[in-house]
């Protein structure tokens, strides 16, 4: 059964929601917009950029790229990746974002290793921010700071990338990286800010479980509360932002 597709706009952020039977189908019409846009973005700029979420929401979805006949469909070659934020822990920890990217994905197609462009967790948080910054500038060059595809999750208490209720980066109004640090994990992040999240062409969130469905309300027909609910600042400024979120994540706006 396809997505149920339902428009809603409210005062904050005007967003495509589409709700799926289950989180497989969500998968898939996750993999096959990815792809849409890669190929779309391959011909009209000669490559695809795209920023990665962690989190274990995505990660069938990573899964299923890596296998035929998704694979095949994106030219890896011309597919640059990036991810919207790290946890500020070693590469072979098992929270680490980009290791779990890594296993489930990366070592599983042709990707050419300069194409991939890590947060570096060997350094201080605030210089880790600074130099991942300074790689996607020196990446885009003189152009905009503009990602073909950012994919976001959504935490229970409203963050999304590292943007956490009540910390600093969700005042940040420069396009940029930041280092935050959490109180409640007692950790440092390094984190996209919203500003250049929202210079993207397209924004995907991707939503499941039941435990998500008061948040997932709240921050799509709630007035505008970016410190309770930081991923209403992701509000694109010329690109197009689409919530896939499954029947469990959408039991209290889906009717």
């Amino acid at each position: 059964m396809d997505g149920v597709k339902r428009e809603k706009v409210n005062d904050q952020s005007h967003h495509n929601l589409r709700v799926f039977q289950t989180v497989d189908e969500l998968n898939v019409a996750a993999a096959e917009l990815i792809i849409s846009i890669a190929n779309k973005s391959i011909a009209a700029r000669g490559r695809f950029v795209i920023s990665l979420s962690g989190g274990q929401t995505p990660e069938k979805l990573y899964s299923l790229l890596a296998k035929s006949p998704w694979r095949e469909q994106i030219e890896w070659i011309k597919t640059f990746i990036f991810w919207g934020d790290e946890r500020y822990v070693q590469f072979d920890d098992k929270r680490n974002n980009a290791r779990a990217v890594k296993s489930i994905l990366l070592n599983r197609i042709d990707i050419p290793s300069r194409n991939i462009y890590f947060i570096n967790v060997n350094l201080q948080p605030d210089m880790a921010a600074k130099e991942y910054e300074k790689d996607i500038k020196d990446f885009f060059k003189t152009e905009s700071l503009r990602f073909d595809l950012v994919l976001l999750g959504l935490g229970e208490n409203g963050h999304t990338a590292s943007l956490f209720p009540g910390t600093k980066v969700i005042d940040e109004h420069v396009e940029g990286v930041r280092d935050v640090y959490v109180e409640e994990e007692k950790m440092f992040r390094v984190t996209m800010t919203a500003p250049l999240i929202n210079q993207a062409h397209h924004i995907l969130f991707l939503v499941t479980g039941t435990k998500k469905s008061e948040v997932v309300k709240q921050v799509l027909t709630s007035s505008f509360q970016p410190d309770h609910y930081p991923a209403q600042l992701i509000k694109p400024n010329d690109g197009v932002l689409q919530w896939f979120v499954d029947r469990d994540a959408a039991t209290l706006i889906s009717n």
